[in-house]
């Protein structure tokens, strides 16, 4: 009998820590300030954006957003970010992404000062990551072993198999496994019989970004899966990377979607930013 890995739960958890903490900084004269930029209006990013918004309400965080039309040239936005670098009143900048195709995301993503990356993308705080010096870890992944260890699932010893490498998931999330003395195997789009590798993982991470993608027949008997992935459906419905209703049966720990590591990614986000400003301010 699977158990459900229950997102909302966890996060409203750490999200209730972070409020805890965040007052007792303000009863030293300390604010936590989340800088949001987000440049065009791509409706998913809109909902991101609003979601990370009502999370800094509910934790105490001051959140500041800047909306910037399409057509902003990479100049300015530049230029804005080297003001926030440089306002000592904002302790966390993030870029919503994706950002209009005439913008370097890279060279964005560089610009952010490494002390205000609370997205963790910046090539200093992912290279911090995988040396294990780091104040702070990429939301996404973060979450997923926030929720591993909430709900006491052990890591150390087990055989983990990541599908995806990308940077936002696959590759932080190797690094932290890691770093919990796990077994780590990256999977992706050129990996050789991908089933011989799952059929054989204790815990399975999905983040390939294919709806349904990871079948029955590809996990073995009480396997762990965190499923990443967020996709649409062909009636427009979300599901994730995992065949959900047939894989459940054959775990023992497993991720909905929606509902399992979504609400996980800003939960970190919000532990993020109260890292970044207790650091800045040597608490």
């Amino acid at each position: 009998m699977y158990r459900l890995i229950d997102g909302k739960e966890v996060s409203n958890y750490i999200k209730g820590k972070v409020r805890d903490e965040i007052i007792s900084l303000g009863e030293k004269g300390i604010k936590a300030t989340l800088a949001v930029i987000i440049v065009g209006n791509d409706p998913a990013s809109r909902v991101y954006v609003n979601n990370k918004k009502r999370a800094c309400e509910a934790t105490g965080i001051v959140s500041r957003e800047y909306a910037l039309p399409e057509e902003t040239a990479e100049a300015e936005l530049l230029s804005l970010i080297a003001e926030l670098n440089n306002d000592k009143e904002v302790n966390g900048i993030l870029c919503q992404l994706p950002l209009p195709s005439h913008i370097d995301e890279k060279k964005v993503i560089d610009a952010i000062c490494p002390e205000k990356d609370v997205d963790v993308f910046s090539e200093v705080n992912v290279g911090k990551m995988w040396v294990g010096d780091y104040d702070v870890a990429s939301c996404t992944p973060k979450g997923v072993i926030e929720l591993l260890e909430y709900y006491d699932i052990p890591l150390e010893g087990k055989n983990c198999v990541i599908i995806g490498r990308s940077n936002i998931v696959g590759k932080p999330m190797a690094s932290l496994l890691l770093e919990k003395n796990a077994t780590v195997t990256v999977c992706h789009s050129r990996t050789t019989d991908l089933s011989f590798f799952t059929r054989n993982a204790d815990i399975i991470v999905a983040a390939v970004g294919r709806k349904r993608f990871v079948t029955a027949d590809m996990v073995k008997e009480g396997a762990v899966v965190v499923d990443v992935g967020i996709n649409r459906d062909e009636n427009g419905k979300l599901c994730g990377d995992v065949d959900f209703e047939n894989v459940k049966e054959k775990c023992s720990y497993i991720t909905p979607v929606p509902g399992g590591c979504g609400p996980m990614t800003i939960a970190v986000l919000m532990k993020n930013t109260l890292a970044v400003t207790k650091k800045q301010n040597n608490v």
